[in-house]
C-alpha cells in the first residue's frame, strides 16, 4: 500500500513548478529580446545595444534569484 504524500510537499512541488514556469517565461522573452537587439543593432541603430543588455541582465538575475528560491523550497522538502 502507498503510504499519500504530506500536504507541505505538495506545496512545495507547487511553487517549484511555479518557478520553473516563470524560468521558462524569462528566458523565451530574454531570447526574443536578443534577436530583437541584435537584429535593430545589424540594421544600424546602435543605441539599442545598451538598454537592452541591461534588460537581458535583469533578467538573468531574476532566473538567478527564482533559480536559488527553487533550491531552497526543494532543500526544505526533502527534509521532511
Amino acid at each position: 500500500m502507498k503510504v499519500p504524500e504530506p500536504p507541505e510537499r505538495w506545496r512545495g512541488l507547487t511553487a517549484i513548478d511555479g518557478a520553473l514556469a516563470l524560468i521558462a517565461v524569462l528566458l523565451i522573452v530574454q531570447l526574443w529580446l536578443l534577436s530583437a537587439t541584435l537584429e535593430s543593432f545589424l540594421a544600424g541603430h546602435r543605441e539599442t545595444a545598451l538598454p537592452a543588455a541591461f534588460a537581458s541582465g535583469v533578467m538573468l538575475f531574476a532566473c538567478f534569484g527564482l533559480y536559488l528560491f527553487v533550491e531552497k523550497v526543494d532543500r526544505e522538502a526533502r527534509k521532511r
